[in-house]
């Protein structure tokens, strides 16, 4: 039995079966607190650690439209969980040859994750929480940052609960499940309000669908592979695939504006990635399948391409980011 899993039977004991959405909470929690998830060593990896490119065009995106709005020179980038701090390296590289010379800052609570990002990054600032980036317009990626926060399910209009039964922890209802997220609502609103009241834009890349469905999305993912969520809590990542039309919403209900939703393949290959891959492949002849590979990864339907999606959110007087017409 994990030290959490022995700590949540107590809870349990003592407060009565928990919600799915604070069973994921403290999951997550001690997860991303006690371990770097990332890589062939750790649980998953992300776009940012397959392939340069990603970031590179995470990069070239935001300094269109920073430049499109006149280059503010009080503008920040800003990242959303930002991992081991690699999208912010590529991305930043590209925005400081557009001549992008703002401060860096990093929403993260992980001290291992922090740790990483300061020496991949150098300086940058850390924040616990959303509410705590400055007043500036934002130049904003959250990549695979929504889909870790805490989800709601509910059967047949009952919420349902994780309870403890004969040492195990059980689910207490099953049948057609319906997820919500109001963290996931909140965060996107926070950072709606803030570009609609600084400027900006927000780039979110996660999996999910476009539209809103019935069904049980929660999974967990350790070694690579999916596992048991009830098994081993606090060893394992937890995450439920995003709900987008909830987060269009959202960030137009805090007075931002959202672009249509696309996949990932689609949004990579209209930004560039085919010409940046191109170029990469003349530099690096010798590196041609391991480029090759990394390209089919991040755009084929059948690996990230169809999966992934991407939305855009932004100031209504900042210019709508290329790649979503």
């Amino acid at each position: 039995m994990t030290p959490l899993e022995r700590a949540l039977h107590q809870r349990i004991k003592a407060e009565g079966p928990l919600t799915v959405e604070a069973y994921m909470e403290a999951c997550n929690s001690y997860y991303y607190a006690t371990r770097e998830p990332l890589g062939a060593a750790g649980d998953f990896i992300t776009a940012p650690e397959i392939s340069q490119m990603f970031g590179e065009l995470v990069g070239a995106s935001l300094a269109a439209c920073w430049q499109g709005a006149g280059a503010p020179d009080d503008a920040i980038y800003a990242e959303l969980g930002p991992g081991r701090g690699t999208l912010a390296a590529d991305a930043l590289r590209v925005l400081h040859a557009a001549g992008f010379a703002g401060e860096v800052h990093l929403v993260e609570t992980s001290p291992v994750l922090r740790e990483a990002q300061s020496q991949s990054l150098g300086e940058a600032s850390h924040h616990e929480t959303l509410f705590d980036l400055p007043a500036a317009p934002l130049l904003l990626v959250a990549n695979e940052f929504l889909d870790a926060l805490p989800v709601r399910q509910h059967v047949g209009g009952i919420e349902r609960r994780v309870e403890s039964v004969a040492g195990h922890l059980a689910f207490d209802r099953d049948g057609e499940i319906l997820e919500s997220s109001p963290a996931r609502d909140e965060a996107v609103r926070t950072v709606a309000r803030h570009l609609a009241n600084h400027g900006g834009v927000g780039l979110i890349i996660d999996y999910g669908h476009a539209k809103s469905a019935p069904g049980d999305t929660l999974q967990a993912v350790s070694g690579h592979r999916f596992a048991s969520l009830l098994e081993r809590p606090g060893e394992q990542d937890l995450t439920a695939h995003v709900d987008f039309e909830a987060v269009a919403l959202a960030a137009r209900e805090a007075g931002a504006e959202a672009t249509p939703v696309v996949t990932q393949g689609y949004w990579l290959t209209r930004i560039g990635i085919e010409a940046r891959a191109d170029t990469l492949l003349r530099a690096s002849p010798d590196r041609a399948d391991e480029i090759r590979s990394a390209f089919d990864r991040l755009t084929s339907p059948e690996q990230m391409g169809r999966l992934f999606k991407v939305i855009a959110i932004h100031s209504p007087d900042w210019p709508m980011p290329a790649g979503f017409a």
